[in-house]
C-alpha cells in the first residue's frame, strides 16, 4: 500500500514560505520573526527547539530563542512573554512544552498575543477553530490536514475515527476533519471496543502517545492511516501504529510522516503572523 510520507509535503511547504518570505522582506520590508521561550533543560525540547532554529534559517525566517532557568518562576514568564507579545519585531511565539511542574502551560499558552500564537493554543485561535472560523490553528493536526490533501484522500462523507482527545492534537483534529464534512468519531481510553470502532474508519488518526497501540487486525483494509504518535524506545523513535499496518492500508511512517509538516507549517504560520501584522502596522 501507499506510504504517506510527509517530507515532500512539508518540501514543498518550505518552498513556498521561502518565496514568501521574500517578497515580504522586499515589498513591504519586513522579516519574519520566531521567538520560542524555553524553560529549562529538557533534552527533548533542546532538540526540537534547535530544530525549529535550522527550519527557521532556511527559509529566512528570524529565530529567537528566550532561554529561562529551571526554576523560573510565574511572574518571571509571565513578563517574558508579556515583553514578547508586545515587540513589534517578533511576530510569532512559541512556548515550548513541557514546562516544569510549578508552572501551568495552559496559562503561559493564554498569556501569548493571539495575534502571534502560531501554536494555535489561546483560547480566543481555540474558540475561531471550534466556529470554523480563520485563525491559527496547531500546526499538528493541520499537518494531519495537509497530508490527506496533498495525496488526494476524501475527506467528506468518510468516516474518520481519532484515536486520543489531547488539547493539543486529538480534539483539534476531530474538528478539522468535522469542517472537512466528515463523520467523525473521537475514541480515548474509556472506549468499550477499540477495535470496533477503528475497523469502521476510512481515515485512522492515532494521536495517543502509545506505542504499537493500533495493530493490523484493528484497520479496516485501504484505510488511510495518520500516526501521529511519536514515542523514543530502546529501539528507536516507534508510533502508535503497529508497521505492519502498512500491509494492507495507507499510513505514515514514524519518523517522517507527520513530525516534518508540524515544523512546516509553524513557518507558515509564523509568516502568516507578519503579513498580517505588517498589514496592520
Amino acid at each position: 500500500m501507499r506510504e504517506l510520507d510527509g517530507r515532500p509535503v512539508a518540501k514543498a511547504m518550505r518552498q513556498e514560505v521561502a518565496a514568501g518570505v521574500r517578497a515580504l522582506v522586499r515589498d513591504r520590508g519586513v522579516r519574519p520573526c520566531l521567538a520560542a521561550v524555553l524553560v529549562g533543560s529538557d533534552p527533548g525540547s533542546e532538540v526540537y527547539v534547535a530544530g525549529k532554529q535550522r527550519d527557521c534559517e532556511r527559509v529566512g525566517i528570524t529565530s529567537r530563542l528566550v532561554r529561562l532557568p529551571e526554576d523560573c518562576t510565574r511572574e518571571r514568564l509571565v513578563q517574558t512573554l508579556e515583553e514578547l507579545s508586545a515587540d513589534r519585531e517578533v511576530h510569532g511565539i512559541l512556548v515550548q512544552q513541557p514546562l516544569p511542574r510549578q508552572l501551568d502551560a495552559a496559562e503561559a499558552s493564554a498569556l501569548v498575543d493571539p495575534r502571534k500564537d502560531v501554536d494555535g493554543l489561546t483560547p480566543l485561535q481555540a474558540g475561531r477553530l471550534l466556529r470554523g472560523e480563520p485563525g491559527f490553528v496547531p500546526c499538528t493536526p493541520l499537518g494531519v490536514m495537509e497530508i490527506l490533501r496533498f495525496y488526494e484522500i476524501p475527506v467528506a462523507g468518510r468516516h474518520a475515527v481519532v484515536v486520543g482527545r489531547s488539547t493539543l492534537v486529538g480534539r483539534p483534529v476531530a474538528l478539522l476533519l468535522l469542517h472537512a464534512n466528515a463523520t467523525v468519531t473521537i475514541c480515548h481510553s474509556r472506549t468499550a471496543d477499540l477495535p470496533a470502532m477503528t475497523r469502521q474508519a476510512d481515515i485512522l488518526v492515532a494521536a495517543t502517545g502509545r506505542p504499537g497501540l493500533i495493530r493490523p487486525e484493528m484497520v479496516r483494509r485501504g484505510a488511510a492511516v495518520i500516526d501521529v504518535g511519536i514515542t523514543r524506545t530502546d529501539d528507536g523513535l516507534v508510533g502508535d501504529v503497529d508497521p505492519a499496518v502498512a500491509e494492507a492500508a495507507e499510513l505514515t511512517p514514524v519518523p517522517g510522516g507527520v513530525g516534518p509538516m508540524t515544523r512546516a507549517l509553524l513557518l507558515r504560520n509564523t509568516l502568516e503572523a507578519a503579513r498580517a501584522w505588517s498589514s496592520s502596522a
